[in-house]
């Protein structure tokens, strides 16, 4: 289990770095709608993106349209909706779809089912299923019985547990798939894996990385098979600004040393 009090370093070199958002890059709010990359931290995304060849991506639940939009003007390499999409550093996108029948039949059955349990909101994501339940507490245990019963009558379809939320996605679809996809491609290939998240949906990005030798970062409370943990999405935020800080400085450190070099051999 991580260490609480252990703050992970901020590498510099020969890394690729991948983050999470809700819980992570921002915090997480009542309604998805509300939530917002704050402008610096988008601006330290881009600076570390930049320094690092392009090797930053966003690995979220979130469709790719909205990490888009939570990112902007950033444009970076994605995967959204836990991996059943993604978007590589030249713009190649790679989905996993569902069955039209199939979609159209499962998002029928849980908005009938849904409606009978206010508070509860569905976010049909196309090729996945979102069941919040962070307004009405009282529903977990009917919309993680109503989850279950969707994959059991679908065996395509699997069950991914998170904070105030249940999803419905593709069965083999998770973030440590879309860590290792992502890691078999430049830019990122050949650099030592960095992954930040919060939520039990970033258990397997964690363990991706962990097999890969890399450096998993658990925020907040919780067990974990994370190395590292950083407290809150304002420590988060801190780690990310050192990590673009510290490029910024060996970078002005190696332009001052190719000075110096050229002074001498003048």
């Amino acid at each position: 289990m991580a260490d609480l009090l252990s703050v992970p370093p901020a590498p510099t070199e020969n890394v690729a770095f991948f983050f999470d958002l809700d819980g992570t890059l921002a915090g997480i709010k009542l309604h998805p709608d509300h939530v917002a990359i704050p402008e610096p931290v988008r601006d330290a995304l881009s600076r570390l993106s930049q320094a690092h060849d392009g090797a930053v991506a966003l690995i979220s639940g979130r469709s790719m349209a909205e990490l888009d939009r939570l990112a902007s003007p950033y444009r970076f390499p994605l995967a959204g909706v836990h991996g059943a999409e993604r978007r590589d550093i030249n713009g190649k996108t790679h989905i996993v779809a569902l069955e039209d029948e199939t979609a159209q039949r499962v998002e029928r059955q849980l908005s009938e089912a849904l409606a009978l349990l206010p508070g509860a909101e569905l976010e049909a994501k196309g090729m996945a299923f979102a069941l919040h339940y962070r307004q009405a507490p009282q529903h977990q245990a009917a919309i993680v019985a109503l989850a279950q019963e969707i994959v059991t009558q679908f065996p395509e379809l699997a069950l991914q547990p998170g904070k105030c939320v249940v999803e419905i996605k593709p069965r083999g679809i998770n973030k440590g798939a879309a860590i290792e996809a992502f890691m078999q491609e430049a830019p990122f290939r050949g650099k030592l894996p960095v992954f930040i998240g919060d939520d039990l949906t970033d258990e397997a990005g964690f363990a991706a990385v962990n097999r890969l030798g890399g450096l998993s970062i658990k925020v907040g409370v919780g067990d974990t098979q994370a190395i590292a943990r950083l407290p809150d999405v304002a420590a988060v935020h801190q780690w990310l600004q050192n990590a673009a800080e510290n490029q910024k400085q060996n970078a002005l450190t190696d332009r001052r040393d190719g000075y110096e070099s050229l002074s001498r051999s003048i």
